[in-house]
């Protein structure tokens, strides 16, 4: 059109996947960022439970001083033969740290044998190092109590990584079945039946439970795997999920309740017919008259 410009709006968010290339990680790594809050996304206006990311905050993030060495090295992982390396501590100690809860893994994954394979935050592995409070955990001999626990088979590897996801699943809820869903998520369907035997809100919750990180297809022993790490195994641990979960969807209940199908319109009931007048009287009648 003459004297006249079309223009697009300046789109206000971008996918994740755009997000990720504009600051210069990979999907991996940017995914991490967002579990650990450092980079901020909002639902997708579009529905379908999906988030976008805000562009004033990629740029926030791109002027942030020393950008992306900055922002890369607070999403490093390692695993255990490099996070070793990095608390100058051997493999052995290390792992011994980690089963003891001293060290807290961040993600998994599952090797070609499918054995999981942990994953720690290097940021945090060298704060932990540089503590001086720590020094006889790295250097010394394991207090006898806690060889105790460590002979006993204690290994809160697990249980440590489901808090830290749990509370990544709460950052990103904006509706209080989703909060009641992220709880759900760490609980076995048998634990979830008991806390709500009603089943259209049990249905309801359902859609808003996640899974398991992908890891295989579904029903495959790698899935498997990783559905038995996601389910708390700790009296402790489901005892503390459950009153949540019953506090959770208490309130999603109070503010939304779950839909319900509607009830069956009453059908109007036909009228009774009359009854029907005898007719041997009609008959005896006829006969007297005929006579």
């Amino acid at each position: 059109m003459t004297g006249s410009t079309l223009t697009q709006p300046r789109r206000t968010s971008c996918t994740p996947g755009h997000a990720a290339r504009e600051l210069g990680l990979r999907r991996r790594e940017f995914d991490l960022a967002v579990h650990l809050g450092l980079v901020r996304t909002v639902p997708d206006e579009g529905g379908g439970g999906t988030r976008r990311v805000p562009r004033d905050e990629i740029e926030r993030l791109r002027a942030a001083e020393g950008f992306p060495d900055s922002l890369l090295d607070r999403v490093w992982t390692v695993g255990t033969t490099e996070g070793a390396n990095l608390m100058q501590v051997p493999p052995g100690r290390f792992t011994r740290l980690a089963r003891l809860g001293l060290v807290v893994p961040v993600s998994f994954y599952l090797n070609r044998y499918r054995a999981v394979v942990w994953m720690y935050l290097a940021e945090e592995l060298r704060q932990f190092a540089a503590d001086e409070k720590n020094t006889p955990l790295l250097k010394a001999r394991t207090p006898e109590g806690l060889r105790d626990q460590l002979a006993g088979g204690l290994d809160l590897r697990a249980r440590n990584w489901r808090g830290r996801h749990l509370g990544f699943l709460l950052r990103q809820s904006d509706d209080p079945w989703q909060q009641a869903g992220a709880v759900a998520a760490f609980l076995d369907p048998v634990q979830i039946a008991e806390i709500v035997p009603d089943p259209y809100e049990r249905s309801h919750l359902n859609r808003f439970r996640p899974g398991p990180p992908a890891h295989g297809a579904p029903g495959s022993p790698a899935a498997r795997i990783c559905e038995q790490i996601m389910t708390a195994d700790h009296a402790d641990e489901i005892g503390w999920l459950r009153a949540d979960l019953a506090r959770a969807v208490d309130e999603a209940r109070t503010q939304r309740p779950a839909p319900r199908p509607k009830p069956l319109a009453q059908r109007p009931t036909a009228p009774e017919p009359d009854e029907p007048r005898p007719t041997h009287r009609l008959f005896g009648w006829l006969r007297r008259r005929s006579g």
